[in-house]
């Protein structure tokens, strides 16, 4: 079964779900115009099956469609962002690209 990554703002964390089971969570605290990950855990016993890499993934591509920036606080996601340099730009500690005409 594939794993399914749903934002869920009322526990103000991105949820990683099998068969309607939850496999660990991204929490954050958002603002007007960033998202600040906080902590992120996986059932230990999926440790190693990428369940925290997709959760990661997924989670910040939805922020990149919301137009925010992250401040990755939580050592996994600040680590898998440097493995991921493609997603260096959504990190609120570097400076924003400006596009110019």
């Amino acid at each position: 079964m594939t794993i399914q990554v749903i934002d869920a703002p009322e526990r103000q964390r991105y949820e990683a779900v099998r068969d309607g089971a939850v496999l660990g969570f991204a929490a954050y605290q958002k603002t007007a115009e960033l998202i600040v990950f906080t902590h992120t855990e996986v059932d230990p016993s999926l440790e190693g099956e990428g369940v925290g890499g997709a959760l990661v993934q997924a989670a910040l591509d939805h922020v990149r469609t919301l137009g925010l920036r992250v401040l990755p606080i939580c050592p996994f996601v600040q680590a898998w962002m440097v493995r991921h340099p493609q997603y260096g730009d959504l990190d609120y500690r570097r400076p924003a690209t400006r596009v110019t005409d």
